[in-house]
């Protein structure tokens, strides 16, 4: 142990948008249980590069007692986060992630009942295989998960004629999502692109993690965003 600078992170500050998280190279800081957390001292080289990145100003730089910086072991760490999201991508053989298309065009209408416009299975994000065939040519709509549950005509305004993919910007991890995300980009032709959130501050993150992934995969594709309010309204819409 030595006396050194390192991160700090008041959690009663955080509200778990995660934007720190890109900017640590060396992936000291994880979103848990709906926090930033340094995972590890020695992960930490203590030069505060993601500082400027968080809104709330619920991270500092203090000197403390702690484990010297290991630059190899924060390059091993960073490669076994990247292998886990590879890993998460690659086709598993439980019925959740079974890779699934289908045409969801009702044969009539009634008033009385709503018909899913869900095309692809599986949809959540972590699930997701960037290889999928419905990826390709699609017009892609990313929603956090509350989304579908607060506007209630999400199947027919949002979802119809689009590949869904749904995650939590908040509760998930954030390293992943862009890595994933960036390697869709890259390997479909996306069409469009439209990100789905609510309007608490922990939905940002989606959006600011889409656009991360589209200049790591260097394509120029249409990003669309809307901000649902919490009692179901579009509050905002823009390119």
């Amino acid at each position: 142990m030595v006396l050194r600078n390192i991160v700090k992170i008041d959690e009663t500050k955080c509200n778990g948008c995660g934007l720190c998280v890109p900017s640590c190279a060396e992936g000291a800081i994880q979103i848990i249980d709906g926090k930033a957390k340094l995972v590890k001292d020695l992960y930490c080289d203590g030069l505060g590069a993601c500082l400027g990145k968080c809104p709330q100003d619920a991270i500092d730089v203090i000197q403390r007692e702690a484990e010297e910086f290991d630059e190899k072991a924060a390059e091993e760490h960073v490669q076994r986060t990247r292998a886990a999201a590879s890993a998460c991508s690659a086709p598993m053989s439980c019925p959740s992630v079974k890779v699934m298309q289908f045409e969801n065009e009702p044969t009539k209408t009634t008033a009385a009942k709503t018909v899913s416009r869900i095309s692809n299975w599986p949809c959540q994000l972590k699930l997701l295989p960037p290889n999928a065939p419905f990826f390709e040519g699609a017009d892609l709509l990313i929603a956090a998960d509350c989304v579908p549950f607060a506007y209630a005509d999400f199947h027919e305004d949002l979802l119809k004629s689009r590949t869904l993919a749904v995650g939590c910007p908040k509760l998930d991890d954030a390293t992943l999502y862009r890595n994933k995300l960036a390697e869709i980009f890259r390997t479909a032709n996306i069409r469009s692109v439209t990100v789905a959130m609510m309007e608490v501050p922990c939905c940002f993150g989606l959006h600011r993690l889409v656009k991360e992934a589209l200049e790591l995969s260097g394509k120029k594709i249409p990003l669309r965003r809307l901000i649902i309010g919490v009692k179901g309204e579009i509050i905002s819409q823009s390119s």
